[in-house]
């Protein structure tokens, strides 16, 4: 069951990090990991700003996928999928 949990974790990891960094802008890594407002947030301030400030939701987008990736997966299942910490 533990097994089954980290690596559960370990997917949504690498999956919500290569997302952020790729498509971090539209907030897909969020949708991924179930936070669908903030998800929404990113893709609406991408959206109505016509890219603009898309270029700030990348650079968080990055930041998360580089903190996703830099985590265990029992700090990442922990922090991310246990405790819900939408930002950062």
């Amino acid at each position: 069951m533990v097994e089954s949990n980290l690596t559960e974790a370990s997917n949504k990891k690498l999956a919500a990090g290569l997302l952020a960094i790729f498509l971090g802008s539209f907030g897909v890594h969020k949708f991924v990991l179930g936070y669908n407002t903030a998800g929404l947030i990113m893709l609406l301030v991408t959206v109505l700003t016509c890219g603009i400030a898309g270029f700030v939701m990348g650079v968080i987008g990055i930041i998360e996928g580089i903190i996703y990736l830099t985590k265990t997966p029992e700090e990442f299942e922990s922090i991310y999928i246990q405790n819900s910490k939408e930002w950062f």
